[in-house]
């Protein structure tokens, strides 16, 4: 009876602890927690960028200096309550700006900072004629920052979430606002 009562133990255990893993298309919607997450990213990179590059504002910019504005992609800050990747998030903007065809991207940050040492290193190791040379990176004339917030209320075992995504498209130059956006997501939880 011990170990009947031993192996059925042992099996349900087994049983319970057993989990079941399918590929899904990466453009599905899965929600399980209610957070923030992949598809959030994705909807609220492509409609503001598309928000970005169809107003009248971007649309003049682009004419007035006669060519495709290079945009370089600053910080998207959280100040939400969660933990968003954000480096995530802001290469999907970049992507969504870069596949519009309305803009070039000049890269910024660690990626900027790892061409230039080894553009560094090729004046160094490699032949002067196929060393990239210095002062030839192209000048963003557009910087995009922005922020995300959230706020929560909460009752029982119900709670709402309320998300903003803010972003702000400012030139180089001169420090004027090009172009100033807002995409938010609200979602409903109830366990």
């Amino acid at each position: 009876m011990i170990r009947l009562s031993f192996a059925l133990l042992i099996l349900l255990f087994y049983v319970s602890c057993s989990r079941s893993v399918s590929r899904v298309a990466v453009d599905s919607q899965i929600d399980l927690s209610g957070r923030w997450n992949d598809s959030d990213s994705r909807m609220v990179a492509e409609e503001m960028i598309k928000a970005l590059t169809a107003s009248e504002n971007f649309k003049a910019y682009s004419k007035e200096i006669n060519h495709k504005p290079v945009v370089i992609v600053g910080a998207v800050l959280n100040k939400t309550s969660e933990h968003i990747d954000a480096d995530n998030y802001i290469k999907k903007i970049e992507a969504a700006i870069f596949n519009s065809g309305a803009a070039e991207m000049a890269e910024g940050g660690d990626f900027r900072d790892k061409i230039r040492q080894e553009r560094t290193q090729q004046q160094e190791f490699s032949d002067p004629q196929t060393a990239a040379q210095w002062g030839k990176e192209t000048g963003a004339d557009l910087m995009l920052l922005g922020e995300m917030t959230s706020e929560t209320d909460v009752l029982g075992s119900k709670r709402v979430v309320h998300y903003i995504t803010t972003l702000f498209l400012t030139s180089m130059e001169t420090n004027k606002r090009i172009w100033y956006g807002q995409k938010e997501i609200k979602k409903y939880i109830k366990h």
